[in-house]
């Protein structure tokens, strides 16, 4: 691998794995406690996410409960998930709140598709503008006489080959999800 790809490899990784668990925040029709990642809860005078001051278990394939650690925050928790309005069932038990995952109609189904697939075109812009930023540098070095003309068309042909791969990675997570999310 040239040292282009190498400086730029964890760029990446990290566009992949921010989709990954950007569509695990999807809701399904399963209980999936990742569909609470981005809520936070006002707490001691401060914004905490909602794992930092609660528990949270998936009961079973409908359900989830989180069991704050302390009662006192229990109001602000069930506020807090009402708020995000993530369409889920909200039931405040005192010692723990359940939250019942309703079943996805179709048309729902359809639109959480269509956000997943925006999901996706993000990911693969920034990829684009990942690789083009790689081949600006990659030009400027063989313009530079840093690289020979051979060296430039193998550092793009390693370019080319890798945001290949990540763009078929983003596309096989990305239909293992619409999977999830049709599936009956």
């Amino acid at each position: 691998m040239n040292i282009f790809l190498t400086e730029k490899q964890a760029d990446f990784e990290d566009i992949t794995d921010f989709f990954k668990r950007d569509i695990a925040t999807l809701r399904t029709g399963r209980a999936n406690p990742a569909v609470l990642d981005g809520i936070q809860v006002e707490a001691y005078g401060v914004m905490n996410p909602l794992n930092a001051v609660a528990n949270i278990a998936v009961a079973d394939a409908r359900s989830i409960t989180v069991s704050p650690w302390d009662k006192g925050v229990s109001k602000a928790i069930e506020k807090a998930i009402i708020e995000a309005d993530l369409g889920l069932g909200v039931v405040n038990e005192g010692d723990k709140i359940r939250l019942t995952i309703p079943s996805l109609t179709e048309e729902n189904r359809r639109d959480t598709v269509k956000k997943l697939n925006d999901k996706m075109e993000k990911a693969r812009i920034s990829l684009r503008q990942v690789r083009e930023e790689l081949k600006n540098k990659i030009e400027k070095a063989e313009a530079d006489k840093e690289m020979s003309e051979d060296e430039k068309f193998r550092a793009m042909k390693e370019l080319d080959e890798l945001v290949a791969k990540k763009n078929d990675e983003l596309k096989e997570a990305r239909d293992r999800r619409e999977k999830d999310i049709m599936e009956i």
